[in-house]
């Protein structure tokens, strides 16, 4: 080993170690040196062409500053290149922010967002809680829009009010709600009404309104569209709907569309939400007499021909005696 360490030092430790086939790594540890390092303390000797740190500092206030947290190390690059300003190439910039600082993500302060609460809505009955929301409606030609306001009994499935108007007005809906409140008499204290975050859902019309009622209000988180399941899957079954067109012609032709749509919704629906009942016959209390007739046609089958059936009575559907928007988890505890 001392003749490598002799050989080294006119050679170099590389072809020194090759020559005497002396791997380096027995070589440093040997020698008590490691490669790269200037003594056995372990410090590096700092790279000739490498910014100094009074350099590296300005360079790390430059890029967090208001001027240039928004925008990318080759922007800055080019800007102050522009300005006739060069502190160090595009890809040290990269690597102070990487290495150094882990900023190579926003660079701004993040704002301090509001902890929004899940919605946990409970419904027992019709006109408990109502749900509603705005849709926009293709019109004639691009970039034109109908807009479509749907409340909806999240109990049964009932659509209590609409209105197709030109555009989302908080005036409209105050006087959607308003209309929806009194055809169904609605009493203080009755009725929550369950909306997202839109302006119209938002705004001091309608909250002055719901609070003239007695009805108590709720929105949905910012963004989470399950927070509004209902009025969601309302839609959906309206734009999947075989008769629904692409473009409608006018607005008289949307409310013809829609009249006939909700017309059928909520008469002849049979909805697997509310056990294939229609809307209708859940809100207006006629769940139980159907339950107990299709009970006796299926008894009825059964004594006919109990083969088919394996000799079980078969399980007729039952309404959700319950209906919830975010149901919250329960948790078993063990005694």
């Amino acid at each position: 080993m001392s003749a490598a360490q002799s050989l080294s030092h006119g050679t170099g430790i590389k072809a020194a170690c090759e020559a005497l086939a002396v791997p380096r790594a027995t070589f440093y540890r040997h020698n008590g040196t490691k490669p790269g390092k200037s003594d056995g303390r372990g410090s590096r000797p700092t790279p000739p062409l490498a910014l100094i740190p009074e350099e590296r500092q300005t360079v790390v206030d430059i890029l967090h500053s208001e001027r240039f947290q928004d925008k990318a190390p080759y922007e800055i690059y080019a800007t102050l290149l522009d300005e006739g300003q060069y502190h160090c190439s595009i890809r040290t910039m990269y690597r102070i922010l990487t290495m150094e600082h882990g900023c190579v993500k926003e660079r701004r302060r993040r704002h301090q967002r509001n902890n929004y609460s899940k919605p946990e809505l409970l419904a027992t009955r019709a006109n408990e809680v109502w749900s509603w929301d705005i849709t926009k409606l293709k019109g004639p030609v691009k970039w034109s829009y109908f807009y479509l306001y749907v409340i909806l009994d999240i109990f049964s499935r009932y659509v209590v009010g609409w209105m197709v108007a030109h555009r989302e007005q908080d005036a409209l809906a105050k006087r959607l709600i308003e209309q929806s409140c009194i055809k169904q008499n609605i009493q203080p204290g009755q009725l929550t009404v369950h909306a997202d975050r839109g302006s119209s859902m938002k705004s001091k019309v309608v909250a002055h309104l719901l609070g003239d009622l007695g009805v108590t209000k709720t929105h949905s988180r910012p963004h989470v569209s399950n927070d509004n399941p209902y009025s969601e899957s309302q839609f959906k079954t309206l734009k999947y709907c075989p008769e629904f067109p692409d473009r409608f012609g006018c607005i008289q032709d949307t409310r013809a569309f829609c009249r006939s749509f909700f017309q059928w919704y909520n008469k002849e629906h049979r909805h697997s939400g509310i056990a294939l009942m229609t809307p209708e016959q859940v809100h207006y209390g006629m769940a139980r007499k159907i339950t107990g007739f299709r009970s006796k046609v299926l008894a009825s089958a059964f004594q006919k021909h109990p083969k088919r059936f394996k000799g079980k009575l078969p399980k007729l559907i039952q309404l959700p005696e319950a209906v919830w928007i975010n149901k919250p988890s329960t948790v078993k505890i063990r005694v």
